[in-house]
């Protein structure tokens, strides 16, 4: 069997990303250069940029010849030639720079103090270099070790595993049922013009063991208070909801807005009980529920934090949200929740 050398090898065994020039495209990239087409027509055919392709061509030329042709198959090899080839880490074989990481990370010192105090220690040493991530990936990973495993243990962290670091926006979806987010809530419930809308929360007590949950009115502040006898379980408050929007007729029936907290993983049959949309705030967004969290920090003048709001029933939470729809507020023009609410119950 006869074998090619690598330098005449037309393709790279490695398949490439899409984003680098296929053996294809440079064979359309000669046959439309052989037409005449400039070089911002055949970058259009290609879908890519006129840079791109100005560059291909320029690269891939005789530089003493300006007029010779380009040479796709030529111009293939060469970008193989050009691509990296495998080559072992610097970690992996012994020697001083293997040598100094080890010592210092049994000192306690972290990867990126070593990347960093190397280049003070060996000034001039090109060899004596290493980034904080070649040690970590040296530490966690085997198939690129170099560093024996119970020096992983010397790492402040004392982990033998890499933890991942998670996107924030790309977060796991929170519920089985998928959420509506709150930019796809209606305009009219954010200008507050359609009353009926309603933002909710819990307020949680001592220990995380008992909690409160809150309801506001977006356009009246109405207050209306859940007692979550049986814990706040998602069917526990799935059942305080729906009890106490089934006390309202359907005009104020609108839809809800809460965050992602777990006691919300019912949500879709809460919808479905009431006919209200529940919307969801973005993660780490109190704000977007404004009037909730206005009203959170009111009640905690009622129920301090740190306390026990288990100890309050039914009865305690219908004489606080009653004393809180009694109270005139400046967004109303000094009228107050109570008298806004009986103004949409009573017929004109």
């Amino acid at each position: 069997m006869t074998y090619l050398p690598q330098a005449l090898t037309p393709f790279p065994d490695k398949p490439l990303h899409p984003r680098w020039l296929s053996v294809t495209d440079r064979e359309r990239i000669a046959d439309l250069r052989r037409a005449g087409h400039t070089i911002r027509a055949i970058a259009a055919q290609l879908g890519r940029p006129p840079s791109t392709i100005s560059r291909e061509i320029a690269r891939n030329r005789d530089p003493d010849n300006p007029d010779a042709p380009y040479l796709p198959y030529a111009a293939q090899r060469a970008t193989a030639a050009r691509r990296a080839r495998p080559k072992t880490a610097g970690l992996a074989v012994p020697g001083p720079l293997r040598d100094y990481v080890h010592d210092k990370l049994a000192l306690g010192w972290s990867p990126e103090q070593i990347s960093r105090r190397i280049r003070e220690d060996h000034p001039g040493d090109q060899d004596m270099r290493v980034s904080t991530e070649t040690i970590y990936q040296a530490l966690y990973c085997q198939a690129r070790g170099g560093l024996k495993r119970e020096v992983a243990t010397a790492l402040r962290t004392g982990r033998t595993r890499r933890k991942p670091h998670r996107d924030p926006a790309a977060r796991r979806p929170r519920f089985t049922d998928p959420m509506v987010m709150i930019s796809d809530r209606p305009a009219e419930v954010d200008d507050r013009a359609v009353p009926g809308h309603w933002e909710g929360d819990l307020i949680i007590g001592a220990d995380n063991a008992s909690a409160i949950g809150t309801l506001v009115e977006r356009s009246t502040r109405y207050v209306m208070l859940l007692h979550l006898g049986a814990g706040r379980t998602a069917e526990a408050v799935r059942d305080q909801l729906v009890t106490a929007m089934n006390t309202l007729p359907a005009h104020l029936r609108g839809s809800l807005t809460w965050d992602q907290g777990a006691e919300m993983a019912a949500h879709r049959s809460f919808t479905t009980a009431t006919d209200m949309p529940v919307y969801f705030c973005d993660p780490a967004s109190p704000w977007q529920r404004g009037s909730n969290e206005n009203t959170n920090g009111l009640l905690r003048q009622y129920f301090p934090k740190g306390t026990d709001l288990s100890a309050h029933g039914p009865a305690d939470l219908e004489h606080v949200a009653h004393l809180l729809n009694g109270r005139p507020r400046k967004t109303l023009n000094w009228a107050t929740p109570a008298e806004r609410l009986r103004d949409l119950l009573t017929p004109a």
